[in-house]
């Protein structure tokens, strides 16, 4: 258990989640191509064939040998027609041309496409611009991808591109990493459905919304249990009960030091804690442990703390459980305004995206500080992240930012 008075490291913390990911990674499945899409490819993809498989034509036109073009005369001879998809086996002889169509087979000697809109047509002659170039609009086998080529790795998330790139190759599934089950908790007395009338003291419950609205967009499929009273007890059962069936518990709430704060000792009595506390604003309390056959990840009760946890160590999480070696896209933005920060912490600070008129993205943070502040969550589209220690950061400084 790693715990200290002012917390791990941003990075410290971060290589203990990717460890402990790395050695619970989730087994694989063999899945039909349409649902591979998201998924984190378990497998090297080896081309099993050329792409383009044959030469082919880029543009509707006419296909004729390059060396003709010198002794056309009044145009070369139509030969006949190739359509896409038949198996013609034409062949041109000299002073010959045949319409073709996108990605029709170009036929037996022929080696150049003159596009359609620039020949002339007089009756069965074909009229070719004599400055048509050798190979013109011609889609050479192989020019794309050639049998044995490595085209897709083990690690990779599988984009649209990268499904169709396999459905090209004639791939009817893929190998890739189970996605890992997910409970989420909520936690407290004071929470209560939207909906329903609020009492003295209450709040309504809007970070299970938004938990399960982050763990959808990256494809995920959580499954939210009812919310936990700070009950020691029945966090304890509940908690258990969720281990034994998920691969991954997610918590918002009753993570910190106080009385009503039974997560951390339910983790420590039944489970293993990993690390307590990161020198992070907001979500300095975040616990991560492993608990039963799951991972554990405690997050801290304000929703502007949800995001930023989730947004950093829950997706690291889930990358690691899935075996996925490529990194996340990382944004750089200028800062629209100023930010002094006077304390030690790595901090993640709302803004809003725009991109400039001279091409720059630039990042506008919102002056609102609170964690609590969830308007200025909505109003905002990114996180600005700030390494740690004091620093002052003019306008138009560049700052990592993470798009939400």
């Amino acid at each position: 258990m790693h715990e200290f008075p002012t917390g791990l490291s941003y990075d410290e913390a971060l290589a203990i989640v990717d460890e402990v990911a790395a050695a619970h990674r989730l087994d694989t499945e063999s899945l039909a191509l349409p649902r591979c899409h998201g998924r984190v490819l378990a497998q090297d993809v080896d081309a099993p064939l050329a792409l383009p498989p044959f030469d082919n034509s880029a543009m509707d036109g006419y296909a004729f040998r390059h060396a003709d073009l010198a002794g056309q005369g009044d145009g070369l001879r139509l030969a006949g027609v190739q359509f896409a998809g038949a198996a013609l086996a034409l062949a041109l002889d000299a002073g010959q041309c045949l319409r073709i169509t996108t990605g029709a087979a170009l036929p037996a000697g022929a080696d150049t496409v003159a596009i359609k809109e620039n020949v002339r047509l007089d009756g069965e002659r074909v009229r070719i611009p004599a400055d048509t170039v050798p190979g013109a609009n011609v889609r050479y086998a192989g020019e794309d991808v050639r049998v044995g080529d490595r085209v897709l790795h083990a690690g990779q998330a599988l984009t649209p591109a990268r499904v169709s790139l396999a459905a090209s190759l004639g791939l009817p599934s893929l190998r890739v990493a189970r996605r890992p089950t997910v409970a989420v908790f909520t936690t407290g007395d004071e929470l209560v459905e939207p909906g329903l009338p609020l009492g003295p003291g209450q709040i309504h419950d809007s970070n299970r919304d938004l938990l399960m609205g982050l763990l959808r967009a990256d494809g995920l499929e959580p499954t939210a249990w009812p919310r936990l009273p700070d009950d020691p007890r029945q966090v304890e059962i509940a908690l258990r009960d969720a281990a034994c069936a998920f691969d991954l518990i997610l918590t918002c709430g009753a993570v910190s030091a106080g009385e009503k704060d039974h997560v951390p000792a339910v983790l420590a009595q039944f489970g293993r804690t990993h690390f307590w506390k990161v020198r992070m604003k907001p979500g300095m309390p975040l616990l991560f442990g492993s608990l039963d056959q799951a991972r554990f990840l405690g997050l801290p009760g304000n929703p502007v703390s949800v995001m930023a946890t989730y947004l950093t160590f829950g997706r690291a999480l889930i990358d690691g459980l899935q075996g996925r070696s490529e990194p996340r896209p990382r944004w750089r933005a200028r800062l629209a305004d100023a930010v002094d920060k006077t304390h030690p912490r790595r901090e993640f600070i709302r803004a809003r995206l725009s991109a400039g008129e001279d091409g720059s993205l630039y990042a506008d943070p919102n002056p609102a500080t609170g964690s609590h502040r969830l308007r200025a969550a909505a109003d905002s589209n990114a996180l600005i992240v700030i390494g740690e220690g004091p620093q002052r950061l003019a306008a138009g400084a560049v700052v990592e930012v993470l798009p939400y």
